[in-house]
């Protein structure tokens, strides 16, 4: 009796949760709401409709999806619609998929679509209005604030601190030549301490909590991973009961009681430095993101929680994209050995000493931030980004509805053979600066684009650099891990199901055999 009456609760409280969201903003659709043309004609001639597997649209077909399921059944769409951006249709609304370039420009352009769509709402609990999910005035304002923190004069003051991080990680290296090295193993913590070290001003592995912060951030994102390839739980009773609920709360726990205790140590040291807010030419400084947080928040600008949000945001998306990207590059680097090659010649002409580096040189890597953005073409970090008409718009020639879900797949944009032939080869050489003259503008998205695009992608590209050019003044890198075995998730971060290895051997005692 009592488990009657006890799913009979869960089934009431879920059917009120379900009238309560058809009132809500991102659920207020219907499957009879259809898209329409603004000329009238045929929907099939702009876009592709999936077909679903039952009447009910497409709303059952990622049901309990893995990550990895959910990657193909978007590859699968995309196959389908014979290179349209394509719809999908669920019982509380539309989704918009964009796969080509020219289908982005409207959207990304546009002053009304800037807010970010329903699967945003997953990560709310753990980044609350940081600038990655904030919009309207919250977004403007701290988009704002942010960006003289990247600037470029702030970004030498960085280059030191990437220089120490590569060095470490050449130790590690060198520890283990010869050997299979998993890289998700070993790549992230170096890139965590960048992001901390040069955003918080503070060094992760000089804090006790430091090892269980990184391990909390990984299970906030397995949970949201889980949920976003399970729509079941992002209803909360679902979560509550069938999903990671209470590790999940534990863990965004540890990570805001960390972030509040490293912003209450920086706040007392940035007190003692105010004295000192200008440089010795006169001339007002430019802070670092924290800083800069802590400089609002004395002009009453910002309150704590806000500072936490920002934080917590840029410690999410700084390290985990950055370190996606370094592991995908080392690997091409592995797979192709005159791409490597070619890399480790340029380096011959700047000093055999990194220290002596600035961040002019490393600019004028050319060649090495070929093949950076050639692996981010076929690997973004970022695979998808999304947003949702708040209110009825016309987009490329198409009436969405109030409450249609955008998602921008910059994972297929990229591989466009009109704009990338041989898409799915590696070839760096198209991002040299002539072959890239007649390429639509928004043909390479790994950054997002418009003025939603990544605040820090300077800062990421110069920080990958730095850790590349130690690693190949030092190491060969070989090939253990194949592409064509690596089993790609879907999720905020393109993931392997599988591992990611290769080998290095020392580039000095191979140069020495040569002779």
């Amino acid at each position: 009796m009592l488990t009657i009456l006890f799913l009979s609760a869960i089934l009431l409280l879920s059917v009120w949760i379900l009238l309560e969201k058809l009132k809500s903003r991102y659920f207020i659709l219907s499957l009879a709401k259809r898209v329409q043309t603004e000329d009238g004609s045929p929907l099939e001639e702009k876009v592709f409709v999936v077909p679903g597997k039952t009447r009910f649209g497409n709303s059952f077909d990622i049901l309990q999806v893995t990550p990895s399921m959910l990657f193909k059944f978007m590859r699968n769409a995309h196959s389908k619609s014979n290179g349209k951006s394509y719809l999908l249709y669920y019982f509380f609304g539309v989704m918009y998929n964009v796969v080509r370039a020219e289908d982005v420009d409207e959207i990304v352009q546009s002053t009304k679509l800037i807010t970010k769509n329903v699967v945003y709402d997953l990560i709310r609990p753990f980044l609350g209005e940081g600038l990655l999910i904030s919009t309207d005035q919250t977004w403007h304002f701290r988009r704002k604030l942010l960006t003289p923190a990247f600037h470029f004069n702030v970004l030498q003051n960085f280059l030191d601190i990437f220089k120490e991080e590569s060095q470490k990680l050449s130790k590690v290296l060198q520890k283990q030549m010869n050997v299979e090295l998993e890289l998700k193993q070993i790549i992230p913590k170096f890139m965590l301490n960048n992001i901390c070290e040069t955003a918080l001003g503070v060094q992760l592995d000089d804090v006790v909590e430091g090892a269980q912060y990184r391990k909390s951030i990984h299970a906030i994102e397995e949970v949201i991973v889980e949920r976003f390839g399970n729509p079941l739980l992002y209803l909360e009773p679902y979560f509550y009961l069938f999903g990671s609920y209470r590790k999940h709360v534990t863990n965004l726990q540890i990570a805001h009681a960390f972030s509040s205790r490293i912003i209450e140590r920086k706040r007392e040291q940035f007190k003692q430095q105010q004295s000192k807010s200008v440089d010795d030419y006169g001339r007002k400084k430019r802070y670092a993101m924290l800083d800069t947080l802590l400089a609002a928040e004395d002009d009453g600008l910002i309150d704590h929680q806000g500072i936490c949000d920002e934080v917590n945001t840029f410690m999410f998306e700084g390290y985990d994209t950055t370190s996606t990207c370094l592991t995908f590059t080392l690997l091409m680097l592995a797979l192709h050995e005159d791409v490597q090659e070619r890399c480790f010649e340029e380096l011959q002409h700047f000093s055999n000493d990194d220290s002596d580096l600035t961040v002019f040189d490393y600019n004028n890597l050319t060649y090495m931030e070929c093949v950076i953005k050639e692996s981010l073409r076929l690997f973004p970090s970022v695979p998808f980004f999304g947003r949702i008409c708040t209110e009825e718009c016309v987009v490329n020639g198409l009436i969405l509805p109030k409450g249609t879900q955008i998602n921008i797949h910059a994972f297929d944009i990229m591989r466009d053979p009109r704009h990338f032939p041989n898409p799915s080869e590696f070839q760096p050489d198209r991002f040299l600066p002539h072959n890239t003259l007649n390429r639509h503008p928004f043909a390479f998205i790994p950054f997002s684009a418009g003025q939603r695009n990544c605040i820090g992608q300077k800062f990421a590209i110069l920080e990958i650099k730095v850790m590349l050019v130690s690693v190949l003044r030092n190491f060969k890198l070989l090939p253990v891990t194949r592409l064509e075995d690596v089993i790609f998730e879907y999720g905020l971060v393109l993931r392997t199901q599988n591992s990611v290895k290769l080998m290095v051997t020392s580039r000095q005692q191979q140069q020495s055999r040569t002779l």
